[in-house]
């Protein structure tokens, strides 16, 4: 259940992330109440997972796959561009979120 609650965690973060773009370009003190409540469910999530997961691990996989979760969002939603370096380095976050899930302990 650790890890269900992990990737939606996940999955909030880089929604929380991606409001935070958004209620900057809205400009209003409203939108700006969407990555708050977003902050206070992404935060309890982490923590629920962290009642199974050890905390190095969750973190590393909550920041990393959040990470490149944003950079894809960025890219539909804002229409931001990467290069190939960057993605090479975001090949590099995957490997190493593979990793450390495949070697947490049990």
């Amino acid at each position: 259940m650790g890890w269900f609650i992990l990737a939606i965690a996940v999955f909030t973060e880089i929604v929380w992330a991606l409001s935070l773009k958004w209620a900057a370009t809205i400009g209003s003190w409203q939108a700006s109440l969407v990555p708050i409540s977003l902050s206070f469910l992404n935060m309890a999530l982490l923590a629920f997972a962290m009642r199974e997961i050890s905390a190095g691990t969750a973190y590393a996989i909550w920041t990393g796959l959040g990470a490149i979760g944003v950079i894809i969002g960025g890219i539909i939603l804002f229409g931001e561009k990467v290069n190939g370096v960057q993605l090479g380095f975001m090949a590099l976050i995957v490997i190493g979120v593979a990793g450390t899930k495949l070697f947490a302990p049990a």
